[in-house]
């Protein structure tokens, strides 16, 4: 065995992912989350709109290592671009939910 110690494993409850659409125009997938739950690392391949259902603290993973956090307001909406890629944890005490809507085609 060569190199440093290895990081600790984290093993945390997946979130859970409901495809309420998906067609040639738009994927649309209901999060939910039990406290310190995860999506797990995934990259967006498209504009994508996310709406809160609940109020609620996200942890946000990223590549290099850092991380951020993002309140959440439930029926306030944010939009993030393509290419983003992380980890969501809801970082706070209570169930989260929200719509997470991306854009495939913007036809005419």
């Amino acid at each position: 065995m060569s190199g440093g110690p290895s990081p600790p494993l984290r093993c945390r409850e997946p979130a859970t992912a409901t495809v309420q659409v998906d067609d040639e125009h738009v994927r649309v997938i209901r999060w939910d989350f039990n406290p310190g739950a995860e999506t797990g690392w995934h990259r967006h391949g498209f504009v994508y709109v996310v709406v809160p259902v609940t109020d609620g603290n996200l942890l946000l993973e990223l590549p290099d290592g850092t991380t951020a956090t993002a309140t959440l307001e439930a029926g306030r909406s944010y939009t993030r671009s393509a290419g983003v890629e992380h980890n969501v944890v809801n970082a706070g005490t209570a169930p989260l939910s929200f719509v997470e809507t991306e854009v495939k085609a913007s036809p005419g």
